[in-house]
């Protein structure tokens, strides 16, 4: 199995931490004064791909202090945010001389499904004997307000793209890609900020020849379509907010019929644990009852339905985030339809043909005549060659009529 390349990567030290100085150095300050401050908690914030997660690992790898690591989404009620933190934070660490209690994408939180959970956060940051840190990517959500009225916040900032460029210039030194630099300067300015995202993209670019150059680039632009697509399976597949994982289909040009190909193409790359792949195809499974009523009955207001299954509720399945590296492929599925269709097609013009000159249907042709037509093309040349004379079939008509 390949290596995600993020996961690969991923700074194991302070210094490898790039364009986020004084972010880090908050960070350290506040971990090393734990005790000594008002407000035992940190609110990270910053946009997707920043270094958020890898910063705080990073510090606690260089203190020497043990991360617990548990997503909000995963935690939404008080009993559970309880029974997942309450001992974690009074308990000391057996392994090292103390912990960061990590409480990763707090955004989770704010949904109606959280019953008490904020609150819950909230309460145990009084209690805490060790620094809890918690990120978000958006720490002005009104539902928010307990935890951030109780934390510091600490802003990780868009990273420019030359810090962008010089991360992935590493990566292809250390994988012996080679690389035109005018391309690589290209690909971290295209992801506006978002290392993580660039990164995926110099991997999926460059897995099959190890080479990045223009045109590569420039095909990225001519399949925003498909990146669209691939952007929309990564909200679903990856992420544990159900909120953004339902608008995950908002932006691509396909319909629905055809995203729901593209998960079932991709969902085993995917999901690898049986019973988390299982949940998932049932959640197609009923999106496809609620779409073949839609088509029956023409109840389009079940449409919304199709979408929450095949987003929230695929998302809802995984049972843990999925952090390695999936190359997304285009569904087999749509090959196979648009070459059955092409099939017909052909069929449907030579019996078009043949009724136009027997003065009869295409129906009555296809139903009758057609399989006698076949067995004497694929059987006695000079008899089908004086027919397709006469029918005034072309070459490629001829040629499928006696396979």
């Amino acid at each position: 199995m390949t290596q995600s390349f993020v996961m690969k990567y991923q700074p194991q030290s302070v210094k490898e931490i790039k364009g986020q100085d004084a972010a880090v150095k908050s960070l350290i300050e506040f971990v090393n004064d734990f005790k000594n401050k008002k407000k035992k908690a940190v609110l990270v914030h910053g946009p997707s791909g920043c270094g958020k997660t890898s910063a705080i690992y990073a510090v606690g790898k260089e203190l020497g202090l043990e991360i617990m690591e548990t997503n909000a989404s995963d935690i939404r009620n008080k009993e559970q945010i309880v029974e997942r933190i309450g001992e974690a934070v009074k308990q000391r660490s057996l392994f090292s001389k103390g912990k960061i209690i990590l409480i990763d994408e707090v955004d989770g939180l704010s949904g109606t499904g959280d019953r008490g959970g904020a609150t819950a956060i909230a309460n145990l940051i009084k209690e805490s004997c060790f620094p809890i840190v918690l990120t978000s990517f958006n720490p002005w959500d009104r539902k928010l307000s307990s935890l951030r009225s109780k934390s510091n916040l600490i802003e990780f900032k868009a990273l420019n793209y030359l810090s962008v460029f010089n991360v992935l210039k590493d990566i292809c030194l250390k994988e012996d890609i080679k690389f035109d630099e005018f391309a690589l300067k290209g690909l971290a300015r295209r992801n506006g900020g978002d290392l993580r995202a660039a990164i995926n993209d110099l991997q999926s670019l460059t897995q099959s020849d190890k080479m990045l150059d223009k045109n590569k680039l420039e095909g990225l632009g001519d399949r925003d379509r498909t990146e669209k697509m691939f952007n929309a399976l990564i909200k679903v597949f990856k992420n544990s907010d159900l909120k953004i994982a339902i608008e995950a289909f908002d932006n691509v040009e396909e319909n629905l019929d055809e995203c729901m190909l593209w998960l079932d193409e991709n969902l085993p790359r995917e999901y690898e644990n049986p019973k988390d792949l299982a949940r998932a195809y049932d959640m197609m499974s009923k999106a496809d009852m609620f779409r073949r009523k839609i088509k029956r009955r023409q109840h389009w207001r079940f449409l919304v339905y199709v979408n929450a299954l095949l987003t929230a509720g695929i998302a809802s399945c995984k049972s843990e985030k999925c952090r390695k590296f999936v190359k997304y492929m285009p569904t087999g599925r749509l090959l196979k339809i648009w070459r059955i269709n092409q099939k017909n097609m052909k069929k449907k013009a030579i019996a078009f043909k043949i009724a136009e000159h027997t003065h009869s249907s295409s129906q009555r042709v296809l139903k009758d005549s057609f399989p006698y037509m076949k067995f004497i093309f694929q059987n006695n040349k000079e008899v089908s060659d004086s027919i397709s004379e006469e029918l005034e079939l072309d070459k490629e008509e001829v040629e499928w009529l006696r396979k």
